[in-house]
């Protein structure tokens, strides 16, 4: 695999490492030795094969699709998997969007706290599978223990683009076993899904509660998430906040049994949104900012 350039950032307590030219994913949010990312297979695997860890972003869309394709005001896409970066999951379901390690993020401001990279979406390749022009910004800092990701699309045409998009925080506490951790979670509704992990419209109405992980597993879809909610994962004497500061409404929670980690997916909109409608739009006369933060305690 090439020697890909990463962007490590620093504060007195933390750092956070980014790879631009590999998708700008996240790859390491550490204190010293201690390491708060879950790597599962690792960097390679995600150039390879779009196999996430880290912070990845999902975009244009996150998780599934229902179909290889969809409308947006009477204009038809077609997907097809293998062609303009579509990846399917088991099912042939359509994945996780199209940017998964993409080289073309051009860092364009850096400090030892802070990095902003941007993606021109404009390429034939892109807009095969995405067809509305935007720039895509993601701008990344570090102060003391806290990490936030803000992301800014801005269209470059009068054509209004769906905003479907997520990220994919894998979490872990290190040196605690994964039967010792608990998750709180805030009050939100939980979407339910079929065997395939695709919505079926059933909702039903979940309260702030605290759990331990022992035993449970999640990859599960929930919406009605208000703006400054915070998720926490608690081990130990660590905590673990993702605050979903503006922006996403939506959320998925993942947490395997084969895997020590779970991850915490601030959603622009629903699985599935792209298809059965549900999101909101960025214009040109008005871009769309949505930011989320993780803090180590």
């Amino acid at each position: 695999m090439p020697d890909y350039a990463t962007v490590t950032l620093t504060s007195p307590s933390m750092t956070a490492t980014f790879v631009p030219s590999a998708g700008m994913i996240g790859t390491s949010f550490a204190e010293g030795d201690l390491e708060f990312l879950g790597q599962r297979r690792g960097l390679e695997a995600y150039v390879s094969d779009g196999k996430t860890m880290g912070i990845p972003i999902l975009y244009p869309w996150a998780n599934r699709l229902s179909a290889p394709d969809y409308t947006v005001d009477g204009r038809v896409v077609a997907l097809t998997a293998g062609e303009h970066g579509v990846r399917t999951d088991a099912n042939g379901a359509p994945m996780h969007g199209v940017l998964a390690a993409n080289p073309d993020w051009v860092v364009t401001a850096q400090a030892d706290d802070g990095v902003t990279a941007v993606l021109a979406y404009d390429s034939p390749e892109l807009l095969a599978s995405f067809p509305f022009p935007h720039k895509l910004t993601q701008t990344v800092t570090l102060r003391d223990r806290t990490l936030t990701v803000e992301t800014t699309v801005a269209p470059t045409t009068e054509i209004a683009v769906p905003l479907c998009y997520g990220y994919h925080p894998y979490l872990r506490i290190p040196g605690v076993p994964r039967d010792d951790w608990s998750l709180s979670t805030p009050t939100m509704r939980h979407l339910l899904v079929d065997e395939r992990g695709l919505p079926t419209g059933e909702r039903e109405s979940r309260p702030s509660r605290t759990e331990s992980l022992q035993g449970i597993e999640y990859d599960d879809g929930f919406d009605e998430v208000a703006a400054g909610s915070v998720f926490a994962l608690n081990g130990g004497d660590r905590r673990i906040e993702v605050t979903f500061d503006t922006g996403y409404p939506c959320a998925q929670l993942f947490a395997p049994a084969s895997d020590d980690l779970i991850g915490i997916e601030p959603m622009t909109a629903p699985t599935d949104a792209l298809r059965r409608g549900g999101y909101r739009v960025a214009t040109r006369d008005a871009p769309d900012t949505a930011r989320f933060s993780i803090t180590v305690y």
